[in-house]
């Protein structure tokens, strides 16, 4: 189970534009240049939860909470700033995906989103 849900989030992430995997905190993480857009939470702190952390829209993480409680919560240290957690168990993989992009779209380089701009692309799962 473990290994399955790191590698579906590893698959998503891998596949946006200039994006890497390194451990931080222990913890399996992505990032677009240097900046965390998602973070894979396995049990951290023994908090049950085998999850990642994304950032999301302003206004959106409580919205998310709130419809979803059961998928979404405010995880620790990064949920004061607009991140969500999200069950990896409890999402389908359309919704997962969606929730990544709109993360690296987030984080991403004003440069990057740009030239994608530019070129007339859209990241591979939204157009």
């Amino acid at each position: 189970m473990l290994q399955h849900q790191l590698e579906r989030v590893r698959s998503l992430c891998l596949a946006l534009p200039e994006t890497s995997e390194r451990l931080s905190h222990g913890e399996p993480t992505f990032f677009v240049h240097k900046k965390v857009f998602v973070t894979f939470a396995n049990n951290h702190h023994g908090d049950g939860h085998l999850a990642v952390w994304l950032p999301v829209p302003p206004g959106a993480q409580e919205e998310l909470i709130d419809t979803a409680p059961g998928i979404f919560f405010k995880p620790p240290y990064v949920g004061v700033r607009d991140w969500v957690g999200i069950e990896l168990d409890r999402i389908s993989d359309s919704d997962l995906a969606l929730h990544i992009d709109v993360a690296w779209e987030l984080t991403a380089p004003k440069r990057l989103l740009a030239q994608i701009e530019q070129k007339g692309e859209k990241l591979a799962r939204n157009g």
